[in-house]
């Protein structure tokens, strides 16, 4: 869900043609006018409240550093002679995939009261894409469409990687590679140039690699949005209907039911062969499904045929889950699974259509299937299809937010039953619960460190940092661990710890009513708590 080229013809699709006010040529003065606006937003965004220290002073740097290259860009126009043409290309896939977007962060933002925080951060990238690419087009040629192209690639970014304040200034080079990649990396196809890589993807590729190499990713805000995307009930069914639009105007939706099917099934292959889940708390992980909407539906980018589509969408699901278990294995943040594939991908997708020419990929062409069908009834049969998908899968459990992955309970009992990885996995659930300050996961992680034969020292730290918030078993738990007075017991974890302990990786628990909450806890098998719930 990025832009196809403003300068180029689009792809021949449906749906695609724009609606445009012809071309203007003016004067390098009134020219340098366009990028001025842009520019002046920045450098008044700069000054807002809500922005200081690193992150205001990174846009009015950035702001200056732009009005120098218009000056340059200027008296190099004016010295030569040349005039510039402006067009308004009002491409219907770049509104609706902005629109979408602005659908998708307004619902986040709904729910995730940090996101509002940073809408001057967001601001901010789009008035740099505009004026980047305003002044790439012209150093290189006459002509700039202009229209929402730059919207859909800069909204992609924040929704996977965006840098803290006291580092900004990084993601305006996010936003930079994107073009930059757009405008030099390119390749013959179909008759035409066309840039080879997602615009979007190979900015994050670019500095996901930076990160990766230098160790720095507690630099953005990657992990936490990870985690943020979940926190909004109902997010997989939201994401699922406010992306069908473009799924249905632009023939996209079989690279992601393709790579949503792809996802579950061998998530669902490894679950019965080893009893515990690839992504650990889902089948498919919201971030992921964010991936399969946006990433890999660029028309531009992709295979043209709907075989090539097929195995484009299977390769990415594939791709994905073995990005996470790479990037697991070697103890790196694995919220780049989702976006290291795709620029490979791309790479491949001449190959994919030549082979798909050629009939390799015949056991994927469904062409034949109702040959008098139209486009738009074609597209909207496999939106029809992604859509029986969608729901099927959602009602076996494998996305929704009820997942019983999130919680600790299904854990505990799959590492009694003799699963080293999830023994491995519960260590870091109870840890964190256990920093969050609840008392019931550090006496747990206690009792875990003791069956799996840690450090003397570890367990007294776990016990000890229980009893001091305020967990009895844990005080009684570290007494015996200090004098080898018995083994260590367990307990049902107190109310006031509920809200924590249920919200899994949903949003905060709101509920209070002890009752209900252990009510809540019984049904998702916490021990010790059906008494509690009355049940």
């Amino acid at each position: 869900m990025t832009e196809s080229a403003l300068y180029e013809k689009p792809m021949p699709m449906d749906n695609m043609a724009p609606a445009a006010r012809g071309p203007q040529t003016i004067s390098p003065g009134k020219a340098m006018m366009l990028p001025g606006v842009f520019i002046t937003g920045l450098a008044a965004l700069s000054r807002h409240t809500g922005l200081g220290g690193v992150a205001g002073r990174s846009m009015l740097v950035v702001a200056g550093l732009l009005l120098l290259a218009t000056i340059a860009l200027f008296v190099s126009a004016s010295r030569s002679g040349r005039t510039f043409v402006v067009e308004v290309m009002l491409f219907k896939h770049h509104w609706v995939q902005a629109l979408t977007q602005v659908v998708i962060y307004g619902f986040w933002a709904w729910y995730v009261p940090d996101i509002r925080m940073y809408w001057p951060l967001l601001l901010a990238q789009l008035l740099f894409a505009y004026t980047f690419h305003i002044l790439l087009t012209w150093s290189r040629r006459d002509h700039y469409g202009l229209g929402f192209g730059p919207v859909p690639i800069t909204g992609s970014f924040n929704l996977f990687i965006l840098f803290r304040p006291d580092w900004f200034y990084w993601q305006f080079g996010i936003v930079a590679a994107a073009f930059l990649g757009k405008e030099f990396i390119r390749w013959e196809k179909d008759g035409r140039s066309a840039h080879i890589f997602n615009p979007s993807s190979f900015g994050l590729v670019v500095f996901s690699a930076i990160l990766i190499l230098t160790g720095t990713t507690d630099l953005t805000f990657g992990v936490e949005i990870a985690s943020w995307l979940t926190f909004s009930p109902n997010v997989y069914l939201v994401l699922f209907v406010v992306s069908i639009p473009v799924q249905l105007y632009f023939g996209v939706a079989t690279m992601t039911v393709t790579a949503f099917v792809t996802t579950y099934v061998v998530g669902l292959a490894y679950f019965v062969l080893t009893g515990t889940y690839f992504f650990f708390d889902s089948y498919i992980p919201v971030a992921v499904f964010v991936g399969m909407l946006l990433l890999i539906t660029d028309p531009a980018t992709a295979p043209r045929s709907e075989s090539g589509r097929l195995v484009f969408g299977v390769m990415y699901g594939l791709g994905l889950m073995i990005a996470f278990e790479v990037l697991r294995m070697a103890d790196l943040p694995a919220f780049y699974d989702k976006l290291l594939p795709v620029p490979i991908l791309n790479l491949f997708v001449r190959k994919i259509d030549r082979a798909a020419e050629a009939g390799a990929l015949k056991f994927a062409d469904f062409s034949g299937f109702g040959p008098s069908l139209s486009g738009g009834q074609r597209r909207a049969v496999t939106v029809g299809l992604w859509a029986v998908a969608f729901i099927s899968i959602a009602a076996a459990g494998g996305v929704g937010d009820k997942h019983r992955g999130q919680w600790v309970p299904f854990w505990q009992e799959t590492c009694e039953a003799g699963s080293d990885r999830a023994c491995d996995h519960l260590l870091v659930l109870e840890q964190n619960l256990c920093l969050n300050g609840s008392g019931w996961a550090c006496n747990e992680l206690g009792i875990l460190l003791t069956a799996l034969e840690d450090d003397p020292g570890e367990i007294r730290g776990a016990l000890n940092q229980g009893c001091a918030a305020g967990f009895p078993e844990a005080c009684a738990n570290a007494e015996r661990a200090a004098t080898g007075g018995g083994g260590l017991v367990s307990a049902a974890p107190p109310a006031g710890e509920l809200p924590d302990l249920l919200r899994g990786n949903k949003g905060p628990v709101t509920e209070r009513d002890a009752a209900v909450n252990y009510a809540l806890a019984c049904e998702r098998g916490f021990r010790g708590t059906c008494e509690g719930s009355g049940t």
